[in-house]
């Protein structure tokens, strides 16, 4: 399996190009289009073509999580892709992905808080986002961090 695993990341990293050329770009919308990567797996499945598209999800999924350096969910996505049954890749995607991203938020915002000068407005809302649920932080990394910081 490790086999198709490295070929399977290599034509993913080789298309990833592609499919950014064919999509919109913007700054805020990385984890958006990786959100939206997972979810555009059909809901009807059967069989290993199932298994086929939720391992394609994950490693696009990886790929976006490579590129911005998301350890948590590099390590859960290699976790699915390592146990490769149906059952880790669909849990992964319907749940581990957002859990492990959310971690990766909550480090990213703790880094935020960690420097020093902040202004107390962006400190607070550093504090409000860590309080809140996980969309709530990914919403101050995208886009709220930016406003407060100008």
């Amino acid at each position: 399996m490790r086999s198709t695993r490295a070929v399977l990341l290599v034509a993913a990293a080789t298309l990833a190009p592609a499919l950014a050329m064919a999509t919109p770009a913007s700054a805020a919308s990385s984890a958006a289009d990786t959100r939206a990567a997972a979810s555009a797996v059909p809901a009807t499945r059967t069989g290993s073509a199932s298994q086929d598209d939720d391992r394609v999800a994950v490693f696009r999924i990886l790929y976006q999580a490579q590129q911005h350096g998301d350890r948590a969910v590099i390590r859960e996505a290699g976790k699915a892709l390592d146990a490769d049954t149906p059952a880790a890749l669909r849990a992964f995607i319907t749940t581990g992905y957002r859990l492990a991203q959310a971690e990766d938020d909550r480090v990213a915002i703790s880094r935020i808080l960690a420097t020093p000068g902040i202004s107390a407005a962006l400190r607070a809302a550093c504090n409000k986002a860590l309080d809140g649920t996980p969309e709530d932080m990914r919403h101050f990394l995208e886009s709220r961090q930016f406003a407060l910081a100008g």
